[in-house]
């Protein structure tokens, strides 16, 4: 399929503004001060030794470690941990993919979203099983199936591996973490797409937690590993919960990891630049609490940041054109258009059941574009106000260049740094050449 958008002349001459209008940019970064597992393989093993269940089993026996999409820096790490840890009490432990529909809802695309992250058999040292076949294990209380995979099923334990944190759509006890991996990791695409729409219906506040509790007693999870990561993408406690535990165990956890959520040090913004977005970033390929923005059905909108534009230059290699969350943004750059794989995203969407994030946005030939088409956009009376932000990614919030209005407004903070000023500087094509070095 193919598109045809106007040119940087046709577009930029839709308006006054030139890039010599923009407000000096300043190049910023939070400074912070967080816990930090040292020693993540030994963290790993203890939080496997915290889960008497796994104590249990008789040499031999097979258990099943999930390995969801995100892009949770030690994650292969930590699997490869659990796996050696498991191996020297002679059980045989396998990973399997447990993300939905991710990687186009097939066990060729899953395997290699998990490569794409650095989990391979071969780094593992166990075998990887990928398929999305499942089994309905009980119904919930209206009467909707619950699902779990074939390949967890005939484990003789399940144990859930997934970071805790706040989750993009909703609002709840438990969010993003163990339960909502036992509830759509083990549901494979079916599984998850009947969540998602019973959430649709009932909110999945109330979904998840009933659905987690069903499969804990149809299922063999014997419990999970909770990752929570500190604003620099490390991980700052490792925790192994046993199965009884986890809906209890899992809230206190989830409010321990919102210490830690990177924010940006701005609440108010005309326009937010960001680098990259894609589904290892964040399953919405940008995370909503960064940029305050939901857009999902029955689900309440926040009310900061505001962000009057929001616009996304690029979708990560690792995506593979899976461009879920481009809805939430205004504009996005031709090159991230040109990538969007339609059958990917179109099946994550129907997955996730909210068809506005998958709207293509405005599509502009540049970033000098993007730039100049603002001081149109925002109901700024000059480019020179422009409050403009840039990131790398909504996983990196904190390291920032902005405009000259923000950096006067962050100037006084005891933990914003500024580290050098420029103009705005593009190349002849008109993209950024602006260093994060």
């Amino acid at each position: 399929m193919e598109f045809e958008f106007p040119d940087r002349d046709r577009l930029e001459a839709t308006n006054d503004a030139e890039p010599s209008d923009l407000p000096r940019a300043y190049r910023v970064s939070c400074t912070r001060n967080q816990p930090t597992v040292q020693d993540v393989t030994a963290a790993s093993v203890d939080a496997v030794t915290d889960i008497p269940e796994l104590a249990d089993l008789e040499p031999g026996s097979s258990v099943a470690i999930t390995a969801g999409s995100r892009g949770i820096d030690i994650l292969p790490e930590v699997l490869e941990a659990i796996v050696s840890e498991l191996q020297s009490r002679g059980l045989k432990p396998f990973v399997f993919p447990a993300m939905g529909s991710h990687g186009g809802a097939t066990p060729e695309g899953q395997r290699e979203t998990l490569a794409t992250l650095g989990i391979t058999p071969d780094r593992l040292g166990c075998e990887i099983r990928s398929s999305l076949a499942v089994e309905a294990v009980g119904t919930d209380s209206t009467g909707r199936q619950v699902y779990a995979a074939e390949d967890a099923l005939g484990a003789d334990a399940v144990l859930l591996v997934n970071r805790i944190k706040l989750h993009t759509d909703f609002r709840g006890d438990v969010e993003s973490g163990l339960c909502k991996m036992a509830v759509v990791g083990l549901g494979k695409q079916h599984g998850a797409d009947n969540m998602h729409n019973a959430a649709l219906e009932r909110g999945f506040h109330e979904v998840i937690p009933e659905w987690a509790g069903i499969l804990v007693e149809e299922t063999p999870i014997v419990g999970g590993v909770g990752i929570i990561e500190n604003a620099d993408e490390q991980a700052a406690e490792i925790h192994g919960l046993p199965a009884a535990d986890l809906l209890e165990a899992e809230p206190a956890l989830l409010e321990r990891s919102k210490e830690f959520f990177p924010e940006l040090p701005v609440e108010d913004l005309d326009l937010l630049v960001v680098d990259e977005m894609g589904k290892e970033i964040s399953g919405t390929g940008l995370d909503t609490n960064v940029i305050g923005r939901v857009r999902f059905h029955n689900q309440a909108e926040v009310d900061e940041p505001s962000l009057t534009r929001v616009y996304v230059r690029s979708l990560t290699p690792a995506s593979h054109g899976n461009s879920l969350g481009m809805g939430l943004a205004d504009l996005v750059h031709r090159d991230l258009a040109s990538t969007v794989d339609f059958e990917d995203t179109y099946v994550n969407i129907v997955t996730s059941g909210e068809p506005n994030r998958a709207k293509l946005p405005f599509v502009v030939p540049s970033d000098t574009t993007a730039f100049v088409l603002s001081a149109s956009m925002t109901g700024v009376a000059s480019p020179s106000d422009l409050r403009i932000a840039r990131i790398k990614s909504t996983m990196e919030p904190g390291e920032l260049w902005v405009s000259e209005p923000v950096a006067e407004e962050l100037a006084d903070r005891d933990d914003i740094h500024v580290h050098e000023d420029s103009p705005w500087l593009f190349d002849e094509h008109g993209e950024l050449e602006m260093s994060w070095d």
